[in-house]
């Protein structure tokens, strides 16, 4: 019994695919049949390009810092916990 194994994308094709399906060109099944693709798939990476689009615009700064916020949260809390311990 041989495994097939699944084929791997690059984010360059991926993209590629993706902007095509958002432009609108061609049909969703017209780009799975030219590319060799399932639909749900191109429609997964679309969707996927579209919720992601506001960070290619962002700092590096702002994506460190929304990363950092629920760090901070937790140190915050570890803090006041330590603070109420060391005055009781």
């Amino acid at each position: 019994m041989s495994k097939t194994k699944r084929k791997r994308y690059s984010a360059e094709f991926k993209a590629k695919v993706a902007l095509e399906a958002i432009k609108g060109e061609q049909t969703i099944q017209e780009l799975g049949s030219r590319y060799g693709l399932h639909p749900n798939l191109i429609t997964n990476w679309k969707r996927q390009a579209i919720e992601n689009l506001a960070e290619t615009f962002s700092t590096k700064a702002e994506r460190t810092r929304s990363n950092d916020d629920p760090q901070i949260k937790e140190l915050h809390a570890k803090i006041g916990e330590l603070t109420v311990e060391r005055d009781f």
